[in-house]
């Protein structure tokens, strides 16, 4: 990566696993009744064909990561397993009453929080009642994310049996002194032990998460951490750039000095070091911070041209609708965004009131419809064009305008109807996204709302 063009597009930018992305979501045209008719119509028009993803945020964790920014309750008591799922499972029901048909699930994710904090039984029982309302999609796929100091064997073994193929374990670094300054302290010897399990029980894409930039992080550290991931050859990589916003995720991400942190050439030696090493063992770069070996559905995905992202991530898998449950979860019908609120105790309240735990969204216009489609094919699939005209909008030039210094700059290719990125602009897909952001750019934030884009 070139260290002038680093320095020049380095800039703060939102990661689009939606568009418009949170900030600029017009919360005061948004009402339930607005999202209720929405996922009325995208469940009509998509269920039988396609199906439906869940989505199913779990909360507890036992130490809190100083990296993470995920909604989330620190505790070690389990006794709030069953009031959790109790609450999930009547969310569903809710919807399930709204929706009216069975629903067809074709993809269910776990998230958190640590969705390995719940016992075996209790994410058995969650994931069997769920079923008593709904049917598999016959290419069904099930996934979670399994923290590698708590899985058991029981754990992915009970999983398995309920269908699921997929796990992702969270990795970071290796670096013991990396390890304590995000109170992430967990032995290779963990995260070999349940990838070993995994792959003997057989499942068949499973996913480490690594992050570059952390504190304290330098390039021995990365290498030896790629180095250890290689011997296990996971099927896919998650290959983050840390997202340092204390300002968003409060006291934190303050465990360490602003100077601990690895930044402009430092960080940019450790991706392209990271980068090259995937490169060298197989892997191949997949949309944003992913890659993936040529056995695994994302890469397979990525060259059918089928390959979506949502508020899970990049996915295999596409579904119109996806309903997410749970505290703070995000729901999306494609015509409109609804999240359900982040209080714990607040989202008890309203689902014993019998009401859907949500407490702001968004309506998507026509155009909001239109960019959002180019900044999924960017994402994932490095271009988009506009030929067709239900994806041309009357600001298209005035974008190619605003991205002729990058095409200047080698990063991409603006043709006619099409604009492409080069390799040497994939790093920097998320400011390419920006120029298209027609809301980040009539509003542009007065204090830094995201994080950086490199």
């Amino acid at each position: 990566m070139n260290t002038i063009l680093l320095h020049k597009y380095n800039v703060p930018g939102p990661r689009y696993t939606s568009y418009p992305t949170v900030p600029y979501w017009d919360e005061k045209k948004f009402n339930r009744g607005i999202w209720i008719e929405t996922l009325k119509r995208s469940f009509v028009e998509s269920n039988s064909k396609e199906g439906i993803s869940l989505y199913i945020h779990l909360p507890f964790c036992e130490s809190l990561c100083t990296f993470c920014g995920c909604n989330k309750r620190i505790t070690k008591n389990h006794s709030v397993e069953n009031p959790y799922i109790n609450a999930l499972l009547k969310e569903w029901a809710l919807y399930c009453k709204i929706l009216e048909e069975k629903p067809i699930i074709k993809e269910i994710h776990l998230g958190g929080g640590t969705p390995t904090f719940f016992t075996p039984d209790n994410l058995k029982n969650l994931i069997t009642s769920l079923f008593i309302n709904a049917e598999k999609a016959q290419d069904f796929e099930f996934s979670f994310e399994g923290h590698p100091n708590n899985t058991s064997k029981e754990h992915l073994q009970k999983l398995y049996d309920l269908g699921f193929r997929r796990v992702s374990f969270g990795v970071q670094d290796y670096s013991e002194k990396v390890q304590k300054a995000i109170h992430r302290e967990q032995p290779f010897l963990n995260v070999a032990k349940v990838t070993l399990w995994a792959r003997e029980i057989g499942y068949t894409s499973i996913g480490h998460d690594i992050i570059f930039g952390l504190p304290f992080q330098e390039v021995k550290e990365l290498v030896d951490t790629i180095e250890k991931t290689k011997s296990l050859q996971p099927d896919r990589l998650a290959f983050y750039s840390y997202a340092h916003v204390p300002w968003i995720k409060g006291n934190g991400q303050r465990g360490f000095k602003d100077e601990d942190i690895p930044k402009n050439h430092q960080k940019r030696l450790l991706y392209e070091i990271g980068k090259k090493s995937l490169f060298e063992n197989g892997y191949y770069e997949i949309g944003m911070d992913h890659f993936a070996l040529k056995n695994d559905t994302l890469y397979k995905a990525f060259e059918n041209g089928d390959l979506h992202r949502n508020f899970m991530g990049y996915s295999s898998s596409k579904t119109q609708l996806m309903i997410g449950l749970g505290v703070s979860s995000i729901s999306d019908s494609w015509y409109s965004f609804a999240q359900n609120t982040k209080n714990l105790e607040e989202y008890y309240e309203q689902i014993e009131l019998d009401n859907l735990p949500i407490y702001r969204g968004h309506f998507l216009t026509s155009k909001d419809l239109v960019i959002r489609k180019h900044i999924l094919n960017l994402m994932c699939l490095f271009e988009t064009s506009w030929e067709n005209s239900e994806d041309y909008f009357e600001e298209i030039h005035s974008v190619m305008k605003d991205l002729e210094e990058m095409e200047n700059d080698g990063l991409i290719k603006i043709g006619v109807t099409k604009l492409t990125v080069n390799e040497a602009g994939k790093p920097f897909v998320r400011n390419i996204c920006m120029a298209f952001d027609l809301r980040l750019k009539r509003n542009a934030p007065n204090t830094q709302l995201f994080s950086m884009t490199v």
